[in-house]
């Protein structure tokens, strides 16, 4: 073991300085709970003056999901969660758990030699019949003290099951004082717990007929934890339970305690209650449902940081992004991750950005996850830009009506000619909820075309239409129509309507007056005269 600590010496850093780690599982996709996490351990690390490393913890090689670590790698990209140290650099590695099989068989067969570690053969029909036994006469489940059949086995039934050639793992020795003990710690978000002693005799070393020979979770955690001189573990709150097991396994190992950080899981609201999120449930839980939907990375940060510490969310977005994130405020019940208030948070941070920069965004995203988009924001640049500025530049409330970047296409795609649909003559069902006859429309689109003037003032150019629509028999108000609809052929509201629909295909849309100007005349007499059916 001595090599070892030789070649991974302590690390000099400053006192109090803290060395955290996220350990990556290729099993599945990323939950956004890992990057909740990994953000956490990241601003730990930087404001203490520490380290921060990624290890990949691919022990469990029978579940490894082809292309997991790379989805890791996208969303710590993404998201800017950069490492000190992970598998590309560092002196403390391998950093992949796989390529560290000579470590741990050190550590093993350490604890072979001084008696805390012992051959298993126990078969899975044996260790079946063992639970079965255990349910029936109503005792805990496990494989300790009388139910441990290999644990205090004869040398010479050893022997003779290695020279058979017999499969076997390599089981911790709990302490003999174990059984019925209980034991504390102090969690640095939960203050001191105290749980049962464990006194299950656990696999450290899984079967002899597995190459190459890996480690349990358990162990390998304990020795790569210790030789990379990690002291801040900040995990799920699933692993108390295993505190115990690995405050005894740090002690046969001689290795120095760790400070534990023990998070409550990101909930979902349900009727009458909440659960965790779930993988398989949620779609929200995947971290590529926000990377595809097109959430700024800031704004999801931002909204897990005040997950962390509810103080943050009190904050403007810049400052909560650069003030550290406080442990000991850390709540012991799980956040809920509410998508509306999210949305909410990345829609006013849209509004604090420059069309410039939405505009890259927009495309950034659009590269991978709309294709078509990305010629026509590049043909029309200006024109991009003269619609992000509608009712954004120089105003005092922003239009707020992205709230992610996939929101573009449905918010913005309108002023674009190759995304728009034009109205189809005075018949297009996108006019028919306005209730004018045909043949009004038509008149008033062909007059409205004939005369069309592109005015730069507001009132001036809308008097145009006022004009025509009282014309054609539209009432100057909704008032003067209702009291005698029969008399009109609708009201100003529906002759504008029109004139939206038109030129935006809807009839909500930013300031009309605005959207022409950003259009320019040729577009807008192009879109008319589709009304008028020319």
């Amino acid at each position: 073991m001595e090599v070892w600590e030789q070649e991974f010496p302590e690390r000099g850093l400053a006192e109090g300085a803290k060395v955290t780690r996220f350990g990556p599982s290729p099993t599945g996709f990323v939950h956004i709970g890992g990057i909740y996490v990994a953000t956490i351990d990241r601003d730990i690390a930087s404001n203490s003056g520490g380290v921060y490393l990624v290890r990949v913890e691919d022990t469990d090689q029978s579940r490894e999901v082809e292309g997991a670590l790379d989805q890791f790698a996208r969303a710590f990209e993404y998201f800017g969660i950069s490492s000190d140290e992970d598998v590309d650099h560092g002196t403390y590695g391998p950093y992949v758990q796989s390529h560290r099989e000579r470590i741990y068989l050190t550590y093993v067969r350490h604890l072979l030699r001084q008696g805390n570690a012992y051959l298993c053969f126990a078969t899975k029909d044996e260790l079946a019949d063992i639970t079965s036994q255990q349910q029936a006469t109503k005792v805990p489940t496990g494989y300790y003290g009388s139910w441990a059949i290999w644990r205090d086995a004869d040398p010479a039934d050893v022997g003779a099951k290695l020279a058979e050639g017999a499969p076997y793992v390599v089981r911790f020795r709990t302490p003999d004082d174990a059984d019925g003990q209980r034991t504390s710690f102090v969690d640095a978000i939960r203050g001191r717990l105290e749980h049962e002693a464990n006194r299950n005799d656990a696999v450290i070393l899984k079967s002899s007929d597995q190459s190459p020979r890996l480690p349990t979770y358990h162990f390998a955690h304990a020795v790569d934890d210790h030789l990379m001189r990690v002291n801040l573990v900040i995990r799920g709150d699933e692993w108390i339970s295993s505190v115990p097991l690995h405050q005894q396994l740090f002690a046969a190992l001689e290795f120095e305690p760790i400070t534990y950080a023990h998070i409550a899981p990101l909930m979902k609201q349900i009727p009458g209650g909440k659960r965790k999120l779930s993988k398989r449930k949620d779609p929200e839980a995947g971290v590529d449902f926000y990377i595809g939907a097109g959430y700024p990375a800031d704004a999801v940060l931002y909204y897990l940081r005040g997950l962390a510490n509810g103080r943050l969310a009190e904050m403007p977005l810049a400052e909560a992004l650069s003030t550290p994130i406080d442990l000991s405020q850390a709540g012991v019940a799980g956040p809920l991750v509410d998508l509306v208030k999210l949305e909410d948070i990345s829609a006013d941070h849209i509004a604090t950005l420059t069309g410039q920069q939405i505009l890259a965004a927009v495309r950034r995203w659009a590269t991978e996850y709309d294709a078509e988009l990305v010629p026509v924001l590049d043909g029309r640049t200006d024109l991009a830009l003269r619609a992000l500025a509608v009712e954004r530049d120089g105003v005092e409330n922003p239009r707020k009506d992205l709230r992610k970047w996939s929101d573009f296409r449905s918010a913005y795609g309108f002023f674009f000619p190759e995304l728009f649909v034009p109205v189809d003559g005075p018949a297009d069902e996108r006019l028919v909820p306005l209730g004018v006859a045909p043949e009004v429309v038509t008149a008033f689109a062909q007059d409205l075309v004939a005369g069309y003037e592109h005015r730069d003032d507001p009132q001036e150019w809308f008097d145009q239409i006022r004009s025509l629509a009282a014309k054609h028999g539209f009432a100057a108000n909704a008032k003067e129509y209702k009291k005698d609809p029969d008399a009109y052929a609708g009201s100003i509201r529906e002759a504008s309507q029109l004139v939206r629909v038109a030129i935006t295909g809807a009839t909500r849309s930013p300031d009309l007056h605005a959207t022409a100007q950003a259009l320019g005349e040729p577009e807008v007499l192009r879109r008319l005269r589709a009304l008028a059916g020319q």
